[in-house]
């Protein structure tokens, strides 16, 4: 009898440094699975997204040890091809936000042991400027702490490496010299022309560590949508940012809501993130959900719908 085909691309920058894990480690632990196995390593941004539509074509499954970024690049290389091919996710980066949404633990033994269980779940993305992302594009204020933070940083201290240097050092300075935008939002059921200070549309329970949302569905073909606007000093942002890590939504200056579709329009452009990656500066901007666009081992069995399966 034939072995199916996996895939496995790996990330060696990702994460840290005492947490790498090796690719004869993870297959060892999957051998029960008895899959033939190809192994990749990115060497520069977007390589994952280039080896997966290269070598992804006959695999039987994709795996991805890495970050939110490498992830990201996968899943733009996965759903670029002609065959439905489910993903497992082996998470080394230094924050994983996805991950914890999607409940897949830290560390090569237990997230290979949920790829050995087998539960798989449809998992809604979106879609933005014609490329992927999988849990949050965002403008503003620190939305670029992400990718701005050395890497150095973020293989010494993990996720803290967010709190020392955006907070400590970048985040003041950044929300003073900050210049909102003018911009127009539609949205499901909505229309708002304003200056805008941050803006994010998502399909998590935790962005950063630092926000976190309720009664998430993952799998149910909306996304959350978060702006915050018309602030009359720029230090009133902090006033902000508190109210939205307590899930304060009142006030005239946010709005939250749920949404399949995002069409803003505005005439300069604006640096934007996509699950932690730098997705360049763009003037009018389209994003739309798409509904259970691929499947990927998971457990979190509350965040998704029951007609998943």
């Amino acid at each position: 009898m034939e072995k199916k085909k996996a895939l496995l691309v790996i990330n060696p920058c990702a994460g840290v440094d005492r947490k790498r894990v090796s690719s004869a480690d993870i297959i060892n632990r999957l051998s029960p699975a008895d899959f033939e196995f190809s192994v990749e390593t990115t060497k520069c941004q977007g390589d994952a997204t280039t080896i997966v539509k290269e070598k992804g074509k006959d695999c039987d499954l994709v795996l991805c040890c890495g970050g939110d970024g490498t992830l990201n690049e996968t899943i733009n290389g996965v759903l670029a091809l002609d065959k439905r091919v489910p993903v497992g996710y082996i998470p080394s980066g230094s924050t994983n936000d996805l991950a914890s949404t999607l409940g897949i633990p830290v560390g090569v033994g237990p997230a290979t042991e949920m790829i050995l269980n087998g539960n798989v779940n449809g998992y809604d993305v979106g879609l933005f400027q014609g490329r992927y992302f999988n849990y949050i594009a965002s403008f503003g204020v620190a939305s670029d702490l992400a990718y701005t933070t050395p890497q150095k940083w973020k293989n010494l201290f993990g996720h803290q490496a967010y709190v020392f240097y955006g907070v400590g050092i970048r985040f003041l300075p950044m929300v003073f010299g900050f210049k909102p935008t003018y911009m127009k939002i539609e949205y499901d059921g909505g229309v708002v022309e304003d200056k805008f200070y941050f803006g994010a549309i998502s399909n998590t329970t935790s962005v950063a560590g630092v926000f976190k949302y309720d009664d998430i569905k993952l799998n149910d073909g909306y996304f959350e949508l978060l702006l915050v606007r018309g602030l009359k000093r720029n230090i009133d942002a902090l006033g902000i940012l508190n109210k939205v890590i307590r899930k304060d939504y009142s006030g005239d200056n946010i709005i939250f809501t749920r949404t399949k579709h995002v069409k803003i329009t505005c005439e300069d452009k604006v640096a934007w993130t996509l699950d932690g990656e730098f997705g360049g500066e763009h003037g009018d901007v389209e994003i739309e959900v798409i509904h259970n666009a691929y499947d990927i081992y998971s457990d979190n069995e509350k965040l998704f719908l029951d007609n998943n399966k």
